[in-house]
């Protein structure tokens, strides 16, 4: 225990609740008395590594679209991006396995990571609040960011600036689908060259699908490079 505190660079005044983030609910269900497994830990850990992620690329990133924010904190909150931080700090060393779990490499197991990762975020926020469960997730989140953070290319501008050199043409963007739960909204869009389609493109909010239309037709046009 004390050797992955030294690791995570936090000293937890109640060590019970490490414990049970390393807790797999294998280790748990072979427990006589029914032991406490690490899963609640993990969706609190879910939610304190998503609010955290967002908070710092809202901050860090003020040019990026919502679009190009969403795909960044998807790419630091997969299952691919924690095992990663997970194995930076040996966490699979530490983990409380059963006995079938661990004969079948769950200590190196992509999925156990992850879930084990968030629910140690959990344990922190909760011994300690968020400033040092901050503090742990953005050691790892702000040098994965910057691999993520591909500069943001204004697709719309780039195929208005082709279009214009050609007088008399004009583009048009229309809203052509729109599906999914108010919480979770998808959009279609087409961008029309005079009354032809030349791309369409789908997102979360009207503006990305229209990027993305544009993004399209600038690829069919040749000129996406």
């Amino acid at each position: 225990m004390k050797e992955l505190q030294k690791k995570i660079g936090y000293t937890f005044q109640n060590e019970g609740l490490l414990k049970t983030a390393l807790t797999h609910s294998s280790y748990a269900n072979e427990g006589k008395k029914g032991g406490v497994s690490n899963e609640r830990l993990e969706f609190l850990g879910d939610s304190v590594l998503s609010i955290v992620v967002s908070d710092y690329l809202y901050r860090s990133y003020e040019t990026q679209p919502e679009g190009e924010l969403t795909r960044m904190r998807a790419a630091l909150v997969c299952e691919k991006s924690l095992c990663r931080f997970a194995r930076e700090i040996d966490l699979g060393k530490y983990l409380l396995l059963g006995k079938g779990e661990q004969h079948t490499g769950g200590r190196e197991r992509p999925s156990v990571l992850a879930d084990a990762f968030e629910a140690v975020i959990a344990a922190i926020y909760l011994d300690g609040g968020m400033e040092p469960a901050r503090r742990h997730i953005l050691r790892f989140v702000k040098e994965e960011s910057t691999v993520n953070a591909k500069p943001f290319r204004d697709y719309k501008t780039t195929l208005q600036e082709i279009v214009q050199q050609n007088p008399g043409e004009s583009l048009s963007y229309v809203l052509t689908g729109e599906s999914g739960p108010d919480h979770d909204k998808r959009f279609t869009v087409e961008v029309f060259l005079n009354s032809n389609c030349i791309g369409k493109g789908s997102g979360h909010s009207k503006k990305e699908a229209e990027q993305q239309a544009a993004r399209e037709a600038l690829h069919l046009m040749g000129c996406d490079k």
